[in-house]
């Protein structure tokens, strides 16, 4: 059955007696869920369609039995302002608190000793670049020659400038060597950091963008680098929470909706296709269109010359992240966290309370390990991926050693991000489009940030205000005044 209707939601007219503006927003991640409550918050009557059943994008949670499963450990820091703002607007800031100060433990098993050496990254309340000095002089995982070097090169890059296309074309492992620093350096240090926030290892990272990560994050204020992440499931923030705000800002959220076609009529507004089930479909009028799906769905829906070339779309690479869950029949892990060296295993996270376990009574822990640039990983069977990874685990953690495992399985996104290389960023579109009324979203736009919630959240913010621009309609919102 097909159904027609004049525009999204049911709001009230304009001030002047005119019928408020209209927007369809495709796509429920964190980029349309965000454009659709800026437009929302200014008056616009907004659709947001989302082929899921839920909202969230790729930041989601499942059930697997008893517990709630995140499909990958996502965190941000206290410089992603954006989307700590995001979290405050739907009500969810106090869900996903930041450490009071940075505090990284870093395991490494690779020690001529064999046992595992822990050190720490970590800051004081000292003024940029201070603040790290301490936890850079006494790092144990580098020679003191290498600490040194280090801190020469942090002050050539602060000196640099993200947006110069320059920095887009080159490597940033090339960058490095030519400051000086060893293997064990990037190894230990700027890969340690770089892969969790790019995505990449330093020799498949535009400097461009890596520049804007660690000057961003460690190089402008004291706090900047500090770590958030949800302690309760993603589902809870990126949908319960969204949708519930969504709906009070007068948002209509179609879920398990597909966008079919996006068209523009003679009078100027846009006509969308929609398929909301098998023989199922409805026809949406809006002045205003936000395309927030990944970046080849995004080049399917294009109308003609709506981007000058928009085959560049196709051009911007993915990376997988892998993510590895095992649950412990007893307490491994005493820290909420770590990163280790020497190992394939990247990050480790407890999600032992977040995942429900810890209120079923029944003891043991669950640990999410994290890999991101995971290609050499992400298509191995879960066996393979088993025998690999839960040795490792008990080199790192000698608690872990005899442990019975409970349960042992795998997430894999394999295009969980944008891929950060040498280049992209020419690659990147902004919102606008050459056609009136038609903006795009997501972290894979021209947000200047690489693929994280921050970046999503932001292309949301930008796609809302060129649209408000357009209709002539104030953009003033919290989540503005943070980007």
């Amino acid at each position: 059955m097909t159904a027609t209707t004049t525009g999204p939601g049911h709001g009230p007219a304009d001030g002047d007696g005119a019928a408020p503006a209209r927007a369809v927003v495709v796509g429920g991640g964190l980029a349309g869920i965000t454009a659709a409550l800026e437009l929302a918050d200014a008056g616009v009557r907004v659709t947001l369609l989302e082929g899921r059943p839920r909202l969230g994008g790729l930041a989601f949670s499942f059930r697997r039995g008893d517990l709630t499963i995140d499909n990958g450990q996502h965190v941000y820091l206290r410089c992603c302002t954006a989307y700590s703002s995001f979290l405050d607007r739907i009500d969810a800031l106090h869900l996903a608190p930041l450490q009071d100060r940075l505090d990284v433990p870093v395991l490494d098993v690779g020690h001529p000793s064999g046992k595992p050496r822990l050190g720490r990254l970590r800051r004081t309340a000292l003024p940029v670049p201070l603040h790290l000095a301490k936890s850079l002089a006494t790092y144990p995982h580098l020679s003191l020659a290498e600490r040194a070097a280090v801190g020469r090169a942090a002050l050539a890059l602060r000196g640099l400038d993200p947006q110069d296309p320059a920095l887009d074309g080159t490597d940033f492992a090339g960058w490095l060597r030519r400051k000086g620093q060893s293997a064990r350096t990037v190894e230990a240090l700027w890969d340690l950091i770089g892969v969790a926030t790019l995505n990449a290892t330093a020799d498949a990272s535009s400097l461009g963008l890596a520049a804007m990560v660690f000057k961003t994050a460690l190089l402008t204020e004291p706090g900047a680098a500090d770590i958030g992440w949800a302690h309760v499931p993603l589902g809870e923030l990126h949908d319960t929470r969204a949708r519930a705000a969504l709906d009070k800002a007068g948002v209509r959220t179609l879920l398990r909706t597909r966008a079919t076609g996006i068209a523009r009529a003679a009078d100027g507004t846009w006509q969308v296709g929609a398929e909301t089930g098998p023989g199922a479909a409805e026809q949406l009028t809006a002045e205003t269109v936000v395309l927030a799906v990944p970046q080849r769905e995004t080049h399917g829906l294009l109308p003609d010359g709506a981007l000058d070339e928009p085959g560049r779309l196709l051009e911007i690479g993915t990376a997988p992240i892998l993510n590895l869950h095992v649950v412990y029949d007893r307490k491994v892990l005493r820290q909420p966290f770590f990163a280790a060296l020497g190992s394939p295993v990247q990050w480790v996270f407890d999600r032992t309370e977040s995942s429900g376990l810890a209120a079923r009574g029944e003891g043991g822990q669950y640990l999410a390990v994290s890999q991101s640039a995971a290609q050499d990983d992400i298509d191995r069977p879960v066996a393979e991926l088993r025998a690999r990874y839960l040795p490792e685990l008990e080199r790192l953690l000698p608690a872990a050693r005899g442990a019975g495992v409970r349960d042992f399985f795998v997430t894999r996104e394999r295009t969980a991000t944008f891929a950060p290389t040498p280049g992209v960023g020419r690659l990147r579109p902004t919102a606008r489009t050459n056609t009136p009324g038609l903006y795009l979203a997501g972290a894979w736009t021209a947000t200047g940030w690489p693929a994280t919630m921050e970046g999503a959240v932001r292309s949301g913010v930008h796609a809302a205000g060129a649209a408000l621009s357009e209709l002539g309609r104030p953009h003033v919102s919290p989540l503005r005044e943070a980007v």
